[in-house]
């Protein structure tokens, strides 16, 4: 059975996350859902726990799908996870520049391959850069987010109005 990862930061997870997840159970036996983190950086809007448990929550039911948080290199994730691709959405030509280029890197220093799936259309847009600017303000970004997450994010982020 293949294992991929899909490694990100996912603060927070949103649709567009959620359907690179369900496109890559679709191609392969187990998808290894890896919650990136750094602890030398400066913390996100979201702590490694509550961006895992967003991802779960939004991922719940799916069978051959698991959330786990890794530090470090994705590659180094992949390793770990005993996984033999790295699974990367794109939604522009520009993150395919990007993405090349890790994928380059990470197969010279590992040996581990890297797989593209395009996003769906409607999703193309979506960043979760974006969708915490627009929370910091106290906008609407239900139309980004799994119902699952939008519950947390209503915790985080009162909506304008409400404060």
């Amino acid at each position: 059975m293949t294992r991929a990862l899909y490694p990100g930061s996912f603060d927070p997870f949103h649709l567009g996350h959620l359907d690179v997840v369900d496109q890559a159970a679709a191609l392969f036996g187990e998808v290894v859902v890896a919650v990136m983190h750094n602890p030398e950086k400066p913390m996100g809007a979201f702590t490694t726990e509550q961006r895992i448990a967003m991802t779960e929550l939004a991922i719940a039911g799916r069978k051959n799908v698991t959330v786990k948080a890794f530090p470090g290199l994705a590659v180094d994730a992949a390793i770990s996870a005993g996984a033999t691709c790295i699974v990367k959405g794109l939604r522009t030509p520009a993150d395919f520049e990007i993405e090349q280029q890790m994928a380059h890197t990470n197969f010279a220093v590992s040996g581990v391959r890297t797989v593209y799936v395009p996003c769906k259309p409607e999703y193309g847009f979506i960043s979760s850069r974006f969708i915490r600017e627009i929370a910091q303000y106290g906008g609407d970004t239900s139309s980004m987010l799994p119902p699952t997450v939008m519950s947390v994010m209503d915790e985080v982020f009162p909506k304008r109005g409400s404060r």
